[in-house]
C-alpha cells in the first residue's frame, strides 16, 4: 500500500518489508535531529492495524498473549508477544484499549496470518477481530511533539512518542499540517539507539523473549497460561538463554554498513574466525555514527572487542548473559 507522502519532495521509498513508505526525505541526519528534537512525523502507514472489540476481549486476549492485558485501563499503551508452542516469538502487537475496542498495529504484511490464528482461538467468546489496515494508517509522533491528534482517534503514548491510528484518508493533510515529515531510516536509528528489538530483524525462527531483553515491557512473569509460557519460565528460572542481544558501535572508516545477518566473530580470531552471532539491524545515526544491533551466543564475554566481516566494533551490554 503506497503512502501519498511519497510524493512529496525528496522521497526515497524504503525497500523490502518496509516497501511502501520513504526510507528518508534527502537529509538522514537533519530528520534524526528534527526527530530527536520532538518535531516531524513518521509514515508508519504500511504496518498492519487490527481490531478486537466485543465484551470479552481484553479477558480473551489475556489468555493469548505475553502481557497481562485483563485489567488494562483504557488509553494505557503495551505491548505483546504471541509465541508458538515452543516459545519462539511468532507475533508482535503494540496495543492500547480506548475503552471499547483494542487497537494493535503489527509489522508489514504479518496481520493477515495474525488475524487468522487469532480467529481459530475465538471459540464462545464474545470478540469480533477485524483487519483495518486499509482504512487506517499509523502515524509516530516523537517524544516532546506537541502536534494535535483528532478527536476520537486513538493513540498510544509511550516513552518514545505517540503512535496515531489515523483514518488513511485523513494522512496527508495530517502531514502537510503536522510535519515536516521524517522517513523511516531516522526512525530506525532512533530505535537501535534505545536498544529496542523489532520483529523479524532481531528474530529469526528460533528467538525466544529473552534474549531480545522483551522480559518486562512485553512478557508478564507473573500471569496465567498462554501458549510457550513453559519455555518463557524455564529459562526465566534457569537464566541460560542461548543468545543475548547486544549494541555494536562500528568502526566509522568503513564506507559500508554491514547489511542483515553479517556475521560477527571475537576480534582476536580475525575475518576468519568462528562466528559467534550475526548483525540484525545496523544504521548511521546523526550522534553515534555506525551502530547496529546484534544476537551474539550468551557466553561471549561483555568485555570483548568483535568484528563484523571486517569491520571493527565494540559491544554493549543490551541482555545481560
Amino acid at each position: 500500500m503506497k503512502s501519498p507522502l511519497l510524493s512529496l519532495p525528496g522521497a526515497v521509498p524504503a525497500e523490502g518489508v518496509d516497501e511502501g513508505v520513504a526510507a528518508h526525505y534527502g537529509d538522514l541526519f537533519r530528520e534524526q535531529r528534527t526527530l530527536a528534537d520532538g518535531n516531524g512525523l513518521v509514515d508508519l502507514s504500511h504496518r498492519g492495524v487490527i481490531t478486537v472489540t466485543g465484551d470479552d476481549r481484553l479477558a480473551w486476549l489475556h489468555l493469548l498473549l505475553t502481557q497481562h492485558v485483563s485489567d488494562l485501563p483504557p488509553g494505557q499503551a503495551t505491548e505483546a508477544l504471541i509465541l508458538s508452542a515452543h516459545g519462539h516469538i511468532e507475533h508482535a502487537l503494540y496495543l492500547v484499549d480506548d475503552g471499547t475496542t483494542v487497537w494493535a498495529h503489527v509489522e508489514p504484511g504479518t496481520q493477515e496470518a495474525l488475524i487468522a490464528y487469532l480467529e481459530s482461538m475465538k471459540f464462545f467468546y464474545r470478540v469480533e477481530v477485524a483487519d483495518r489496515t486499509e482504512e487506517f494508517a499509523v502515524v509516530h509522533l516523537p517524544a516532546g511533539s506537541i502536534a494535535p491528534v483528532p478527536d476520537g482517534v486513538a493513540v498510544r503514548e509511550t516513552p518514545y512518542g505517540r503512535d496515531v491510528f489515523l483514518p488513511r484518508a485523513d494522512l496527508e493533510a495530517y502531514a502537510e499540517q503536522n510535519g515536516p515529515a521524517i522517513g523511516l531510516l531516522a526512525h530506525e536509528a532512533l530505535r537501535v539507539e534505545n536498544h529496542r528489538p523489532r520483529l523479524g530483524f532481531e528474530t529469526d525462527h528460533r528467538t525466544i523473549p529473552h534474549e531480545l531483553g522483551w522480559i518486562g515491557s512485553a512478557v508478564h512473569l507473573q500471569k496465567g497460561c498462554y501458549r510457550g509460557q513453559e519455555t518463557v519460565a524455564r529459562v526465566q528460572n534457569l537464566g541460560k538463554p542461548p543468545r543475548r542481544l547486544v549494541f555494536l558501535h562500528l568502526d566509522g572508516s568503513d564506507v559500508h554498513l554491514p547489511p542483515h545477518g553479517a556475521p560477527v566473530r571475537l576480534a582476536s580470531d580475525g575475518p576468519e574466525g568462528r562466528q559467534l552471532g550475526f548483525v540484525t539491524t545496523s544504521v548511521r545515526h546523526h550522534e553515534l555514527g555506525p551502530i547496529a544491533l546484534a544476537l551474539v551466543k550468551r557466553n561471549v564475554p561483555v568485555d570483548a572487542d568483535l568484528i563484523v566481516d571486517t569491520t571493527a566494533a565494540s559491544q554493549e551490554t543490551v541482555v545481560e548473559p
